[in-house]
């Protein structure tokens, strides 16, 4: 089942959130690499002065490309809007994020920003978040944290990218993916897991977004408010 007719889409509807010397903040991933895209063309043709924070070096290469112009997120004052993809949204409208490993900074810009705008294909939404959560984690911290977290009731597991090396963010730090089966109340969890030594960010963001774009595999898309 393919969702890209709907990601383009979405990506070209999601630009009229976009105005002239806006600061935004670019999430990581396929929805976000499609909107940049659409961005980047969208800027040249309306003759745009924008500054754009990007939240991985996957993403800056992308906008770079684009001919985007950049920043970090301490070189400014207030960021006006964040375009970013999800996991997993949940009825409430938590996110799980953090598939990508950029999760620490995606947080970053949703936090400081004045508008939130997810783009995401319908087979992300559930009643309530049952997928793995990242954490991202001190490495010297690995066993103490995994040791907390089966204690509060997770089974974590280290991320490792295929050549069997584990997996290290930009920020230096590794991920361990934990396992809490259906997760009820994201904020509590969230704030569980938060006060454990060690422990960088979670991959649980309690920040609702303003706009929802729901991606349908019929080449149409939902809005939601």
């Amino acid at each position: 089942m393919s969702f890209d007719n709907a990601i383009k889409a979405l990506s070209l509807d999601a630009l009229k959130f976009v105005k002239d010397n806006d600061v935004i903040g670019l999430g990581s991933g396929r929805s976000a690499t499609v909107f940049v895209k659409s961005l980047s063309t969208f800027v040249k043709i309306k003759n745009l002065h924008i500054k754009c924070i990007p939240t991985s070096m996957q993403i800056k290469l992308v906008a770079e490309k684009g001919g985007l112009s950049l920043l970090d997120a301490d070189q400014v004052d207030k960021i006006d809007v964040v375009f970013d993809g999800a996991d997993q949204i949940d009825k409430n409208k938590f996110l799980i994020k953090g598939g990508g490993g950029a999760l620490l900074k995606e947080n970053i810009l949703i936090n400081a920003s004045r508008k939130v705008v997810i783009m995401a294909d319908k087979s992300k939404f559930v009643t309530n978040l049952n997928r793995v959560v990242p954490v991202e984690i001190h490495p010297s911290a690995r066993n103490i944290v995994s040791r907390n977290i089966l204690k509060i009731g997770g089974h974590p597991t280290i991320r490792i990218l295929e050549r069997g090396y584990p997996f290290v963010t930009e920020n230096g730090n590794i991920i361990l993916d934990c396992d809490f089966g259906t997760i009820k109340n994201p904020k509590i969890l969230r704030d569980r897991i938060l006060n454990l030594g060690g422990v960088m960010e979670v991959g649980i963001f309690t920040r609702k977004p303003d706009v929802i774009y729901k991606a349908k595999s019929n080449g149409k898309f939902d809005i939601l408010t």
